[in-house]
């Protein structure tokens, strides 16, 4: 079951992942990927070795394809960082609560992710393609940048569509679906006040940052390597980020409060 899981899991990953491949970040690498619901339903469901490898070598597949050939990009960063992530989210949601599938969300879009964007522009940009030539400051800016804009563009997919892929497996395939997770409420369960807090908290503290930046010293600090005609593209994502994640929260708090 396992060994199944990791190449339904893999191959699903890389078409999903691909379907997205181009279209970029604000700074032109790093893609937009909402098919990180798929590694963690499998991490959810089986556990974190099929969910950890099988998005590692779906990235592999994904990012080789995109660019016609292996693709060192990936297995500098791409693969570790999404095998780190997703055998991580595994490892959190072993014992399964929609409390724990939200920790392991938040733990895992941020670590992961942050390593994939240091190791792909340190250790594969910076050091094997020697492209960028950048301070180690900017560097961790540009980390920073990707991870905020993976960590926003991903969140909202999986807090919301991975537990009804969930619940529709326990329904369509309840031999597949553990116990535990079967047994876990959707309706009842779900901490609806915990998910509104965890698209509300970032949403604050994203949009706070962006002030930082705007009207403190903190915007010396945090130099991106590059611009978008001349505008700090890392402060336009921490505005749209609070812009639209605080709301969400708000929303989700409200109704469920009635």
């Amino acid at each position: 079951m396992e060994v199944v899981a990791t190449v339904m899991c893999a191959a699903l990953y890389a078409v999903g992942a691909y379907a997205t491949a181009y279209i970029p970040s604000p700074w032109g690498f790093g893609q937009f990927r909402p098919a990180v619901i798929i590694p963690a339903f499998f991490a959810a469901l089986f556990g974190p070795l099929p969910a950890g490898i099988g998005a590692a070598i779906g990235t592999l597949i994904a990012d080789s394809v995109k660019h016609g050939t292996l693709y060192f990009g990936s297995l500098f960063a791409a693969v570790p960082g999404n095998f780190f992530g997703f055998y991580m989210f595994g490892r959190i949601c072993k014992k399964f609560s929609w409390r724990r599938f939200i920790i392991a969300t938040h733990i895992t879009l941020t670590s992961a992710n942050f390593l994939t964007a240091f190791l792909y522009l340190y250790a594969f940009k910076f050091l094997y393609m020697q492209q960028l030539k950048v301070g180690f400051t900017d560097l961790l800016t540009l980390s920073f940048g990707l991870t905020v804009w993976w960590f926003v563009t991903m969140l909202p997919f999986v807090l919301i569509i991975t537990p009804l892929l969930i619940k529709a497996a326990s329904a369509t395939a309840p031999s597949i679906v553990p116990e535990d997770v079967k047994n876990r409420s959707l309706s009842n369960e779900f901490p609806k006040i915990g998910f509104g807090l965890s698209l509300l908290i970032p949403g604050i503290v994203l949009f706070t940052l962006g002030l930082l930046v705007t009207f403190t010293d903190l915007g010396k600090i945090m130099v991106t390597a590059n611009k978008l005609s001349g505008i700090d593209p890392l402060q336009i994502l921490l505005y749209c980020s609070g812009i639209i994640l605080t709301p969400l929260g708000l929303y989700s708090i409200i109704k469920c409060s009635r």
